[in-house]
């Protein structure tokens, strides 16, 4: 059993004891502290706070859990039932709600699930504001309402919503789509985005839809993370339809990969490459990333004249850079498109629609596109962790042994090279140790990666 308190929200595997899984007490207890820290930010006992899921298997039973104890806080609460995570970050300001909670546990495997939390903004609380509802929780410091007092709930569908709002923006141009008569495939794991992400390309005049693991069942057909090696199945399904792209979201539909028409990866790292650099060909400006995301979106900012800065790992953080630079897109390798015109979130709608309005107006196969932008290659690895590892001694060896070379410790260990760099970082998400290498071959970035795993070794 695994529970996890950090800056992404409360992470856990469902069942066992309290405090060593999510357990129905420790979801009530971590929803209690939430509301409390909710009506002493809004000075309000009557708030108000949007909650909506993705479609594992405990989604249900914790979605459940959730809404009663809110209620029984004195909260008033807008069930949106099945939803993705942007959808229900868009809810909270359309509602104006005083906050939310997203019970997803993102690309973990289906025995997880997590309660992640936004403020009045629908942005990601502060680590601040996470630590003092972690004190209120370990304190047991939330009293419940009266009878009288209790908070009522309501059933929304914000889908439709969404949807409306992602082709209102200036830079989706839902007549260059329909006018490419694009066929496209999806792969939503079963879960959310096979909700959303049909009626997103129905809207956008898509009329051949290819649609792969559609079924909401929290019964992921695969490894729910969308990467290379977890998408075999999808991309013989790709060349085999001959669709134009295929796009594939994790279970809340905040990240996006894609897939070429020939059944070869975009990369996930070049989601964001390639929607940043529609968007900067139309609105000039600054990007953020964090940390962890490729040196081409650099690269493709210096391009249209613009500034990059690289934040700490963690939506939050990357958010928080994109406020302090003006920067007009940015987001995460991992495939997380931030776009501000829309929200402050990572959003995979928002980036199918940019990404499709780009293709359709390049003239170009998708494969084609992918060529015209830098090549770098990452090497992403990990290491499990046991509970008597000092992670942060073993950072501190590792940026003592490379002294020589640029060095930042902003979150975890970065280690900057002539042509290549290392990330290494203890994870928000998983008990982990990330290593990730980015370098000018994949041979050269697994030999940088096997290099430093070696490090971390002979430290342990």
């Amino acid at each position: 059993m695994t529970l996890i308190k950090s800056i992404s929200g409360i992470r856990g595997t469902i069942g066992g004891k309290p405090g060593e899984g999510l357990s129905p007490l420790d979801v009530v207890k971590f929803t209690a502290s939430y509301a409390t820290w909710l009506q002493g930010v809004s000075g309000e006992k009557k708030c108000k706070v949007v909650v909506g899921r993705d479609a594992r298997i405990s989604g249900e039973m914790v979605n459940a859990l959730v809404c009663a104890t809110l209620s029984g806080m004195g909260i008033d609460v807008v069930n949106l039932g099945l939803a993705t995570t942007p959808t229900t970050e868009i809810a909270v300001t359309g509602e104006q709600a005083d906050g939310g909670i997203i019970l997803t546990a993102s690309h973990n495997p289906k025995q997880w699930n997590a309660l992640k939390l936004l403020n009045a903004k629908g942005e990601f609380i502060s680590a601040a504001d996470g630590a003092t509802i972690l004190k209120y929780a370990e304190e047991e410091s939330f009293s419940f309402a009266d009878v009288d007092d209790l908070g009522c709930m309501i059933e929304k569908d914000y889908t439709a919503e969404h949807v409306r709002q992602v082709l209102a923006l200036d830079l989706v141009d839902v007549e260059a789509v329909k006018a490419a008569n694009f066929s496209v495939a999806f792969d939503a794991v079963n879960s959310v985005g096979g909700i959303a992400i049909p009626a997103l390309l129905e809207a956008l005049g898509v009329k051949n839809i290819v649609s792969i693991n559609e079924e909401p069942t929290g019964l992921f057909a695969h490894v729910p993370e969308p990467l290379p090696e977890n998408l075999i199945e999808t991309c013989a399904i790709v060349k085999e339809k001959q669709v134009d792209v295929c796009f594939v979201v994790d279970p809340d539909v905040d990240r996006l990969s894609i897939i070429s028409e020939d059944g070869s990866m975009f990369n996930e790292e070049y989601t964001l490459v390639a929607v940043a650099d529609y968007v900067l060909s139309q609105t000039p400006g600054n990007t953020v990333s964090n940390m962890s995301s490729s040196r081409a979106l650099r690269v493709i900012t210096g391009k249209h004249g613009g500034s990059y800065t690289a934040s700490a790992v963690g939506e939050v953080n990357v958010v928080t850079a994109m406020k302090a630079t003006n920067a007009v897109i940015g987001g995460e390798g991992n495939g997380g498109v931030i776009y501000p015109a829309s929200h402050n979130g990572r959003d995979a709608l928002v980036g199918i629609a940019l990404f499709l309005t780009q293709l359709a107006k390049s003239g170009l196969k998708c494969s084609e596109l992918r060529k015209t932008y830098p090549d770098y290659f990452i090497s992403k690895n990990k290491i499990e962790l046991t509970p008597e590892i000092n992670v942060d001694l073993i950072l501190s060896k590792i940026e003592q042994l490379y002294a020589k070379e640029q060095v930042s410790t902003v979150d975890g260990v970065k280690i900057d090279f002539a042509d290549e760099w290392v990330h290494l970082r203890k994870s928000n998400t998983e008990p982990i140790i990330r290593i990730y290498a980015e370098s000018t071959s994949p041979d050269k970035a697994e030999q940088l990666a096997k290099r430093l795993i070696s490090d971390i070794k002979n430290q342990l």
